[in-house]
């Protein structure tokens, strides 16, 4: 099938095969480079907004507790919005009613919480054990499976960093009695000074990521396709008249010549390889020429 091709479409499929076999390998490359990127974004919005929560932590602990800590004794429902935890939980809730933050989730996965919205699963107690086993590791983050699906996360510890905390968390004795009145005297007890007890997980669907990556391989490969037919294209042409019609023009002569028009020259219009040929077939002809005459003379 290739011996019946012209030599412009056996050049164009030539280039075709390699541009199909680099795409290939280099959007495989590329995809996973922007997953990556993609990942490295999701991690950094998520950090910027661990931090955010521990500010709002922060301000629960230090100027709204103090506040509202007195009346934990007298109310009969325990306040929430004394407990940090809480705060932060809440703030990200509504952090979520904005378009570019729907999709992340937060929570303060507790082995051992007052809350039971806070209790950590199988899968968040081993991160929770890896951060007290492992003091150097800061962060974690990764994939995981959950029934709606796979996620991406990010988790970093969380001790406890002031006496305040073991009020209500040290012994039931110890506590509001509105708050045992509330959740009970079963659950959050028991906690120690720089104790790590938790950890702060921001999770977001994986499809987040990968449909970012997606839609910038697409664009990046349509841009590659363009450049590929611009670039066909100009060697095509390029090709057709610094190398095919010259050789047609050779072709054409060489046979004027194989039928005894020696007054046909072939045409040179270059010092290329192509008009190196031209004057090797002018000089071939010569000889001919000349050739044919001695013979002629010598048959008289």
């Amino acid at each position: 099938m290739l011996k019946n091709l012209k030599l412009t479409a056996k050049f164009s499929l030539m280039l075709v095969v390699v541009f199909i076999g680099g795409i290939i390998i280099s959007g495989m490359a590329l995809s996973k480079v922007l997953e990556q990127r993609a990942e490295r974004e999701v991690s950094s919005q998520a950090a910027i907004l661990i931090k955010a929560m521990n500010a709002v932590r922060a301000y629960t602990s230090d100027r709204v507790n103090p506040l509202l800590a007195p009346k934990l004794e007298t109310e009969p429902v325990f306040i929430p919005e004394t407990v940090p935890a809480y705060s932060a939980t809440e703030v990200f809730e509504n952090l979520r009613k904005n378009e570019e933050y729907r999709n992340f989730f937060y929570k303060e996965a507790t082995l051992n919480p007052t809350n039971l919205r806070d209790k950590a699963d199988a899968f968040e107690s081993k991160i929770v054990e890896r951060f007290r086993n492992e003091s150097n590791t800061k962060e974690i983050s990764g994939f995981r499976n959950l029934p709606g699906g796979e996620v991406f996360y990010i988790a970093r510890p969380l001790a406890v960093s002031k006496e305040s905390c073991l009020r209500c968390h040290s012994t039931p004795e110890a506590a509001p009695r509105s708050q045992i009145a509330t959740y009970g005297s079963e659950w959050g007890f028991g906690w120690k000074l720089h104790e790590i007890v938790a950890a702060q997980i921001i999770s977001v669907p994986s499809s987040e990521i990968f449909e970012s990556s997606r839609r910038s391989l697409s664009l990046v490969m349509g841009i590659l396709f363009g450049i590929f037919a611009i670039v066909v294209l100009w060697l095509n042409f390029f090709l057709k008249r610094s190398v095919i019609q010259p050789i047609k023009k050779m072709s054409r002569t060489a046979e004027r010549v194989s039928t005894g028009e020696m007054s046909a020259d072939f045409e040179q219009t270059s010092n290329d390889e192509i008009g190196i040929l031209a004057a090797s077939f002018n000089r071939m002809k010569s000889s001919l020429e000349i050739a044919m005459k001695l013979l002629s003379q010598q048959t008289r």
